[in-house]
């Protein structure tokens, strides 16, 4: 893991006052920033991108604080459509008095919210159905300045072991209240190829296996200058 991460204080941020019992989501933070490729993987792509950055379906905003932890300035705005995840957001973001980040709910199937720079989707896509995901990705494209990112985390569906396993865990983050949505389809690596591409983006594939036995992938579409 990238020593600039600090899992342990960023967890940290969500024990609150208001609920000492609930320490669910610290534990959750700790346990994804400690053992999941994710962060450590998006980190080199956004750290250093002046761009404002828009988050979709940011969960309780841990990218946020991985990317402050890092030195990283860019306008931040996280939104997701579960607006308990929202308030936990917020509420550890004004604990660690994190600048320029902002959070708000969302349902991108009513569209892509505004926004100008470049844009993250984090292990999203597969709770959306198909046709709701080629919105999403098509609107987060028409969000994309010169310069700036699209980074897409995210299973495939294909033929593989990682890939059952992968749709397995995604089922039991829905049935303990994790997720709100069951899975419902995972993107087609040549469906996701041929949208970035014929968008005119510079397009990069990254094996995102980590330590674990996930079919994840990482995605980064950069619009040229």
């Amino acid at each position: 893991m990238s020593a600039s991460i600090d899992s342990v204080a960023i967890s940290r941020a969500f024990l609150t006052p208001e609920r000492p019992l609930d320490r669910w989501h610290s534990h959750y933070a700790r346990w994804k920033l400690a053992h999941d490729p994710l962060y450590p993987g998006v980190l080199p792509l956004l750290r250093d991108d002046p761009h404002p950055l828009l988050d979709l379906g940011c969960g309780i905003g841990l990218l946020a604080h991985v990317l402050r932890g890092a030195g990283a300035t860019q306008p931040y705005k996280g939104v997701d459509f579960d607006a308990a995840k929202i308030a936990r957001a917020r509420a550890a973001a004004a604990h660690r008095r994190l600048h320029d980040v902002a959070f708000d709910t969302a349902d991108l199937s009513l569209g892509v919210p505004a926004h100008r720079g470049s844009v993250s989707i984090l292990d999203m896509l597969q709770y959306l159905p198909e046709p709701l995901q080629s919105n999403v990705v098509s609107g987060a494209i028409a969000c994309l300045a010169p310069g700036a990112r699209l980074v897409i985390r995210t299973g495939l569906e294909d033929s593989s072991t990682r890939s059952r396993i992968t749709d397995a865990v995604d089922r039991i983050g829905h049935r303990i209240g994790w997720m709100r949505s069951a899975p419902q389809r995972y993107p087609r690596r040549e469906v996701l190829t041929e949208m970035l591409e014929s968008a005119g983006l510079e397009v990069a594939w990254q094996s995102h296996l980590g330590r674990n036995v996930y079919n994840n992938w990482l995605v980064s579409a950069r619009r040229p200058d």
